[in-house]
């Protein structure tokens, strides 16, 4: 006899379930996938927040923004996802599909990856 992962309750239902109820398998799934420690918390704040508003500041998914109106909503230049190099040797900064790569007189030319 199965029991559940969350509650140890008994499961009945098909042969491969590993939860009572769906309320059993959210709570398993909230405890496993939270952030660990306040440094985690954190740093995936500052990068959801950094996300946000390169998205809010490049909808059309090629853009320019200055260092000013980035920093004046609150962006965070010491926090990104990924870093790609281009063979022109053009640096561009990453948070998942949304990046930047710094121009002449503080500007930024705002890009999107297609995925």
């Amino acid at each position: 006899m199965k029991t559940c992962l969350e509650c140890s309750e008994k499961i009945v239902g098909r042969e491969d379930k590993k939860f009572c109820s769906d309320s059993c398998r959210n709570a398993y799934n909230n405890k496993i996938n939270k952030d660990s420690t306040n440094f985690m918390r954190n740093v995936n704040n500052k990068l959801r927040k950094n996300y946000r508003i390169l998205a809010e500041l490049n909808v059309d998914g090629k853009s320019k923004s200055t260092k000013d109106k980035m920093l004046h909503k609150g962006f965070d230049f010491d926090f990104f996802t990924n870093i790609l190099q281009t063979k022109t040797g053009n640096t561009y900064y990453f948070l998942y599909d949304q990046g930047y790569r710094a121009l002449e007189n503080d500007y930024y030319m705002l890009v999107k990856k297609e995925i």
